[in-house]
């Protein structure tokens, strides 16, 4: 894959970062001063979730030399959003958590696909 066709997927992982570390910020402050107990925790959850991969992302995307490398992160992603979206709308507009288990599995995993990838050198 040459260096212009890899660079788009990078970008949008370390931007994707970032964005969830803000909305994790903003989740945090939103259970901190609107919610009930109840709902902060989720919220908390969905917050500290969302905040350490998005750190994660934005940190790791921009290193990326291989593809499995990158569909991990792809991955972790798409967890995240799966998890913490997941709770956060539970809250935010009284879905169902349904999807929660699935985004953490897919989180799981993706780290484990970090990892085979990390060893391989």
């Amino acid at each position: 894959m040459n260096a212009n066709a890899s660079a788009l997927p990078v970008r949008l992982l370390t931007a994707s970062g970032a964005v969830l570390a803000a909305v994790a910020v903003a989740l945090s402050a939103y259970a901190a001063h609107a919610v009930d107990a109840g709902a902060q925790h989720r919220l908390y959850s969905a917050a500290l979730f969302a905040f350490g991969h998005g750190i994660a992302l934005a940190a790791l995307a921009p290193h990326l030399r291989r593809n499995l490398a990158r569909v991990a992160l792809a991955a972790l992603l798409l967890g995240t959003l799966l998890f913490s979206g997941s709770l956060a709308a539970a809250v935010l507009m009284g879905t169902s958590t349904a999807l929660a288990p699935f985004g953490g599995t897919l989180m799981i995993l993706a780290w484990l696909l970090y990892a085979a990838d990390a060893l391989r050198g």
